[in-house]
């Protein structure tokens, strides 16, 4: 670690303490004030109660053929990802002299540029992680549909949409990590840029969660 300097360890710092603070956050409140999280819920739960009313689930089937084809796009395209971060680890020296004839990259050793890979590597692996298992979710959600009683079990529309919601979440955390590892990019350029770059997303983030036109618009108020 003698190789790495100060200021980078701060900028990793600086990205894991946001990240793991935001998710905390977002997990823990996103149930007690407006979100998209809750509100998207509430439709969930009228979803899964209209599902129950419904003899012919096709149009319920389709809806859920989508949010598999986008977590599975993601989930493939984070594969990809990882094997090219794998491919610029075994070709290092090649891949330090293009960042170094940048002229806005900082001064980068072997032992920052393996750091940072691995560091993008970590992110991806989870994304993945969480993209695989949303599908999971997804597919289960998918049985409870195709198991559906009668209409009037409150319970059952309850469980299945807390199945969709919980697949949500997970979707929602494969992708926020794509948007820290645009953050992680900056740090190729500079330590103080990354920094910079990783609360400006979560500042975005915390918007297009709690403060969007998106979130005004699906509120049961609407938009204002």
């Amino acid at each position: 670690m003698s190789e790495i300097p100060i200021h980078d360890l701060i900028g990793l710092i600086w990205f894991i303490v946001l990240w793991a603070g935001y998710t905390w956050y977002a997990d823990r409140y996103a149930r007690r004030r407006p979100s998209l999280r809750a509100v998207m819920h509430d439709y969930r739960y009228e979803w899964m109660q209209q599902m129950l009313k419904r003899d012919n689930r096709v149009v319920d089937v389709n809806i859920l053929r989508n949010l598999l084809h986008g977590v599975a796009f993601f989930a493939s395209a984070t594969l990809l990802i990882l094997a090219g971060l794998l491919t610029t680890l075994g070709s290092t020296d090649k891949a330090i002299e293009i960042v170094r004839a940048l002229p806005f990259a900082a001064k980068t050793t072997l032992a920052q540029w393996e750091l940072k890979l691995l560091v993008l590597s970590v992110i991806f692996v989870y994304a993945f992680f969480k993209f695989t298992w949303a599908l999971r979710q997804f597919n289960y959600c998918s049985v409870l549909i195709g198991a559906a009683p009668p209409a009037g079990d409150d319970a059952y529309a309850r469980r299945a949409a807390g199945v969709s919601t919980n697949a949500s979440k997970d979707f929602n955390q494969g992708l926020r990590a794509y948007y820290f590892s645009l953050a992680a990019l900056a740090w190729f350029v500079s330590p103080w840029v990354f920094v910079v770059a990783t609360t400006l997303v979560v500042v975005v983030l915390y918007l297009r969660e709690y403060r969007s036109g998106a979130l005004r618009t699906l509120s049961p108020a609407g938009p204002e």
